[in-house]
């Protein structure tokens, strides 16, 4: 074994990601209320039930119009009624004659035309005159122009945000199929860190690990169970046998390196998971380690970080998202962005995941590096904003284009 970085055995971000990516047997589906669905992968594409707009509308508030001329202008109209957004009119209108109407009102029968109220002069109680310039067919929403109804809505693999969720609720739509939800368990190791404050010694170090997981977790949709274990092979492995049956996936954090107290990897293969890989050639988060449960029906994946708080948070953006979605059976690689970065970087042996913020400078996306990068650092990530990935071996100099990640 050489310098940090040559350690054989070591496999590349890329290859990790693949053994990510296809490693996971996707979840069972299930049919859920679409307003329970955020954060959710469909399993089943999603057909407009209704046309949209379902009948022809006004799309301002005005006068619906029946006039056989080519222009509008000048024109007076006699007022037969008035419809509201909502409203069963039997409204007809003749030539000559027009209609008080609201945003989304139904265009009664004979309606050649909508007149913004702001064109619109009053006479008298029953007379209007239209005084700017009016063609046919204007403001007017005709059935079907934004979606058909049978048209796809949302394909398979189509991911819940709230855009897409009221989208589905527009067109009537009240239960999807989707993907099962991994159940999550978090496994925070190491005698160092303090249960709560006041059980803090003075050799050991509050938990960053539980409460960034757990909310990582929850903002990604999923309520995780957090579980700490002290350094005792014992207690690992009872707890892996317990959770192996009970979870999709464990992620843990510490205990995966070479320490005589690293229970994470041995205790994990005592009780029936096979190791996928151990150790990448990155920075930071060189000890990941990913492992498979699979018997019969039951399987389980575990995911073991790095104790630093930093590669775990970093592992998590990367290889964390990429394993729940692939569950999901959303198996793409991460996409991100390219910028132009402010200032030079050392060369380094390994590929680097760097913490840094990514500004606009005259419509040029720039990033920097933030300081205080070591792994056991968190401060910066209130300034972070994306993680740049840095090739190994290689100088960067100002101005060059490089590889982010939002997140």
């Amino acid at each position: 074994m050489s310098a940090c970085g040559y350690e054989q055995g070591l496999i590349t971000i890329d290859e990790a990601i693949q053994y990510i990516l296809h490693t996971p047997k996707t979840l069972p589906t299930e049919s859920i209320a679409l307003k329970n669905s955020l954060s959710r992968y469909l399993a089943e594409a999603v057909y407009s039930p209704v046309n949209l707009p379902s009948f022809d509308q006004s799309a301002v508030d005005g006068y619906a119009l029946c006039s056989n001329q080519t222009d509008a202008k000048d024109q007076s109209f006699k007022l037969i009624g008035e419809i509201r957004a909502g409203e069963e009119s039997s409204l007809a209108l003749s030539e000559g004659q027009a209609t008080r109407i609201f945003t989304g009102g139904k265009i009664p029968e004979g309606t050649t035309t909508i007149a913004r109220q702001e064109i619109v002069k009053k006479i008298d109680d029953q007379n209007i005159q239209i005084v700017e310039s009016l063609q046919a067919e204007v403001d007017i929403r005709r059935k079907g122009e934004e979606v058909k109804q049978g048209q796809c809505l949302a394909d398979t693999g189509q991911y819940m945000n709230i855009g897409s969720l009221a989208a589905l609720s527009m067109a009537g739509v009240q239960s999807v199929t989707v993907f099962q939800q991994p159940k999550v368990a978090v496994v925070v190791t190491g005698d160092e860190i303090a249960q709560s404050p006041n059980s803090l010694s003075n050799a050991q170090v509050f938990d960053a690990n539980g409460p960034l997981l757990e909310n990582w977790l929850k903002q990604y949709g999923i309520d995780a169970h957090v579980i700490h274990v002290e350094d005792q092979a014992s207690s690992v492995t009872a707890l892996f046998e317990r959770l192996k049956s009970e979870y999709d996936v464990i992620i843990t954090t510490g205990g995966v390196s070479v320490g005589d107290y690293d229970f994470v990897r041995p205790c994990s293969m005592d009780v029936g998971f096979e190791q996928i890989f151990w150790k990448v050639k990155q920075k930071p988060g060189k000890p990941l380690f990913f492992a498979k449960y699979e018997h019969q029906q039951n399987n389980c994946y575990l995911l073991g970080l790095p104790g630093n708080p930093a590669a775990v948070y970093v592992c998590m953006q990367i290889y964390g998202k990429l394993l729940l979605d692939a569950l999901q059976n959303k198996r793409e690689s991460p996409s991100g962005f390219t910028a132009r970065i402010t200032h030079d970087l050392k060369a380094d042996h390994r590929e680097r995941f760097l913490r840094m913020l990514a500004t606009f400078n005259q419509s040029t996306l720039e990033v920097s590096a933030l300081s205080k990068q070591q792994s056991h650092m968190l401060s910066n990530l209130m300034q972070t904003n994306c993680l740049v990935r840095i090739p190994a071996e290689k100088q960067i100099l100002a101005g060059e284009l490089v590889d982010g990640l939002f997140i």
